[in-house]
């Protein structure tokens, strides 16, 4: 399965708790309780099941959803 914009705010929602209807798209994600414990265990997760190969500082540059689409290789 391809790593999709929704995939990502689901994954993001699971990690915080919270449902991926009030996870933003293009706000920062720390001010919602992400911080680099999560960002890491996301970024592992969608190594191995999505064969992503973006850096973990490249996200944690730019924690919105819509920045890390195009890094994460959704289109």
């Amino acid at each position: 399965m391809a790593l999709t914009l929704e995939l990502i705010r689901q994954d993001v929602a699971d990690a915080l708790g919270e449902a991926p209807e009030d996870i933003p798209l293009d706000e920062n994600l720390l001010d919602h309780g992400l911080d680099s414990v999560r960002i890491m265990a996301l970024l592992g997760r969608w190594r191995r099941d999505h064969g992503v190969e973006a850096d973990f500082a490249d996200l944690a540059e730019q924690p919105a959803v819509e920045a890390w689409a195009p890094l994460l290789g959704v289109s």
